[in-house]
């Protein structure tokens, strides 16, 4: 049973593809295949049913349900089922401790008690409390060399304006 199941683990190991018997398809590629080679072999296709519980088993309709009942791959989608009932049951009786954190933060009475004037971008700033630079008006630094200006508008016309010329 061990060896069945690291041999279908391999990645190298060759599968036979159920819509064409002459293919022989690594595992780790094979369900792309099947995806490929169900698209190119309708007919055989509609013969085929999936396993629910392993998507890599392609199985005649007539023989499904007693696939179902026998499926390798049915014990391990049980157990998971099951684990996780027992987890949830064990979640649920856990209560939470986390108690909210005090705030000592008021932004209503900062901002009442916020002296200076919001910053706007693209205005000249004026000291308005009673500092010596009172009435100095605060310029703009730029990183651009003397001598050098920012652009006033783009260097090209954008293709979806056509600067009022009807076409």
């Amino acid at each position: 049973m061990e060896d069945t199941y690291i041999d279908s683990l391999d990645p190298e190991k060759l599968l036979q593809c159920p819509y064409d018997k002459n293919h022989q398809i690594r595992a780790c590629r094979f369900p792309y295949h099947l995806i490929k080679c169900r698209k190119n072999h309708p007919d055989v296709a509609n013969k085929l049913a999936t396993c629910p519980f392993n998507a890599r088993h392609q199985v005649p309709r007539a023989e499904i349900s007693h696939h179902i009942s026998s499926c390798d791959d049915k014990s391990c989608i049980e157990q998971d089922v099951v684990n996780q009932t027992r987890n949830l049951g064990q979640e649920t009786l856990a209560e939470s401790t986390w108690q909210c954190p005090p705030c000592d933060e008021d932004w209503d009475k900062d901002l009442w008690e916020q002296t200076s004037t919001p910053f706007v971008w693209g205005t000249a700033n004026f000291c308005s409390n009673n500092s010596p630079a009172n009435n100095i008006v605060m310029e703009h630094k730029s990183n651009l060399a003397s001598g050098m200006r920012v652009p006033k508008s783009l260097p090209y016309v954008l293709p979806w304006k056509n600067n009022g010329n009807a076409q």
